[in-house]
């Protein structure tokens, strides 16, 4: 960009942030002048070589204001003429690209102007058809392998949608996102697709997710398999955004359908996420132990989670260690366990891996940091197993003070 010549220090020849005028009436930027002053010890004005006998500068307000305004205005042009040009590029290419046979060049050229531009500009790409142009092209996958000629450009086109915004208003396309045919395409991405290609697909299920969708055909048409990709990605280390999109996933998945949390069992989700759940950071430990609380609340999920030696183990550390809410769900799963699936065995394990104790540490806690509820489910819980832990010697002396008579006996 060509600037005005007066907006120029003529010390550095750059742009004027900070303009001050000195005494023979010569603007320069402060900081240039400041250093010809100051540092090189100059007593001569540097555009006129004039001596000066006052060092004082001024700052020059009208000048500055009037920078600001041009470059503002360049840049609102410069902007447009980006807009124009981005538009005429991206009408070009939706108009060609089914019949291309360089769609994923095609692709990736409307992903990076989109990426590029803003609102207005994804708003465009929606009134130019773009969204089903792209849909159209996902919907062409439909062989369970990365090795169809297609894989790529679907892969490319997962990304290209995932940039773009589909309101509740829009409901033909809301349509297509929730159809049969599309959510098998994008599984089958979710199988075999690139990290990048998978973030994309993650990222779109949850915007279907926050919609009325029914998640029992997911359950039912894709299998454990979908299931099995989903943890696979929550336990990948080196992609925590897309391993914590894929845990949300599973979240909202299994909270609203109870077949999707049998698939997830079957898909060996209770054996992932313990394994897990003992490195974790806050807010991944917090979304951990409310998966496995809506797991726990099936008796499929509750063996599964009995049948795994750290279970118990891992979930009563989690007890006051992390958040309340953390707190809250750990707590919730124990008492599950203890009431509906009461095997001796596992009745013992709280008391040896010292569940029984962060319960009676919880019970000492005052204030209302924890709910009442999650307490009355932790005397519950010493209540109906008390009578069987006084066994042992290991039993907490303490713990008495806060159970009946009835487990004394």
């Amino acid at each position: 960009m060509e600037f005005p010549h007066h907006f120029l220090c003529p010390i550095s020849l750059e742009l004027m942030e900070d303009p001050v005028i000195i005494s023979t009436g010569v603007t320069y930027e402060r900081r240039s002048i400041e250093k010809w002053f100051f540092t090189y010890r100059k007593k001569v004005c540097p555009a006129t070589m004039q001596s000066l006998d006052s060092f004082q500068i001024t700052p020059n307000h009208t000048l500055k204001r009037l920078i600001v305004t041009w470059v503002s205005h360049q840049s609102d042009f410069q902007k447009n003429l980006c807009d124009s040009r981005s538009e005429e590029e991206m009408s070009g290419i939706l108009g060609s690209i089914e019949s291309s046979p360089f769609k994923v060049s095609a692709l990736r050229k409307l992903r990076l102007i989109l990426e590029k531009g803003d609102d207005d500009l994804k708003t465009e790409f929606k009134k130019l058809g773009g969204v089903e142009v792209v849909i159209k092209i996902l919907l062409q996958l439909k062989f369970d392998s990365s090795e169809n000629s297609d894989f790529a450009a679907c892969e490319e086109a997962a990304g290209v949608l995932n940039l773009v915004s589909v309101s509740d208003k829009e409901q033909k396309i809301l349509g297509i996102l929730m159809g049969s045919e599309f959510m098998n395409s994008m599984s089958i991405i979710l199988r075999h697709g690139g990290a990048e290609a998978k973030f994309s697909v993650i990222s779109t299920f949850l915007r279907i997710a926050s919609t009325d969708y029914c998640w029992n055909y997911v359950a039912e048409k894709q299998g454990i398999d979908f299931f099995k990709s989903l943890f696979e990605i929550v336990s990948d280390e080196i992609s925590t955004k897309s391993s914590s999109r894929a845990l949300q996933l599973l979240l909202e998945i299994t909270s609203a359908s109870r077949k999707s949390r049998l698939k997830a069992i079957d898909a060996g989700g209770v054996f992932t996420l313990v394994e897990l759940l003992p490195d974790s950071g806050r807010s991944k430990c917090e979304r951990i132990l409310r998966l496995l609380k809506l797991i726990c609340e099936t008796s499929e999920g509750r063996t599964a989670f009995t049948d795994h030696a750290l279970g118990i183990a891992a979930v009563s550390k989690k007890i006051m260690n992390v958040s309340p809410a953390a707190t809250s769900a750990a707590v919730k799963i124990l008492w599950l366990i203890s009431n509906f699936q009461p095997r001796e065995r596992v009745v013992e394990e709280y008391l040896f891996c010292g569940a029984v104790k962060r319960l009676v540490a919880l019970l000492k806690v005052g204030g209302g940091v924890h709910h009442s509820m999650v307490k009355d489910r932790a005397t519950g819980i010493l209540m109906t197993h008390g009578r069987v832990w006084r066994r042992y010697p290991c039993f907490p002396a303490d713990v008495s003070n806060f159970l009946g008579r009835g487990s004394s006996t």
